[in-house]
C-alpha cells in the first residue's frame, strides 16, 4: 500500500497553526508592553513550498531540521493597523480576526481528514 501524503500534509499544516495560534497568543499577552512589535508567521504555502527536500537521516541517531518547528518558523514584524504612543503594534481586534482564521483552518483540516478517514476505513473494510 503506498503511503497516503494527505495526512502528512494535514500534520504538517497542523503544526504549522499551531506555531501561528502561539504568535497570535505572544502577541495578545504582550499588547500593553511598551515598544513590543507584532509577529506573525510566514503564510503555510510558503514554509511548504520551502520545506519540499530535506536531508536524509541514514542513522536514527542524526539530528533532522523540521521546518515546522516553532523555532525555524520565519516570524516577521506584522503590519501594524496603528501604534501607539509607546511603540506598542499590537492591534486586539487584529490578533482576534487571526485567532479566528487559525480556529477555521484547524477546524476544515480536522473535518476533512475525518472524512477522508472515514472513506478509506470503508473501502478497506469492503
Amino acid at each position: 500500500m503506498e503511503p497516503i501524503h494527505l495526512f502528512d500534509l494535514a500534520s504538517q499544516q497542523a503544526r504549522w497553526l499551531t506555531v501561528r495560534q502561539a504568535a497570535v497568543a505572544s502577541n495578545v499577552a504582550n499588547a500593553n508592553t511598551p515598544g513590543y512589535k507584532a509577529t506573525d508567521v510566514a503564510p503555510f504555502e510558503d514554509v511548504f513550498n520551502d520545506s519540499s527536500i530535506r536531508m536524509a537521516a541514514t542513522n536514527p541517531g542524526h539530528l533532522g531540521v523540521d521546518p515546522l518547528e516553532p523555532d525555524q518558523v520565519a516570524v516577521t514584524d506584522a503590519a501594524a493597523w496603528e501604534t501607539t504612543q509607546s511603540g506598542n503594534s499590537v492591534s486586539l481586534e487584529n490578533e482576534m480576526m487571526k485567532a479566528g482564521e487559525v480556529n477555521r483552518s484547524f477546524s476544515l483540516n480536522t473535518s476533512v481528514i475525518k472524512a477522508f478517514h472515514q472513506m478509506l476505513m470503508s473501502s478497506v473494510k469492503g
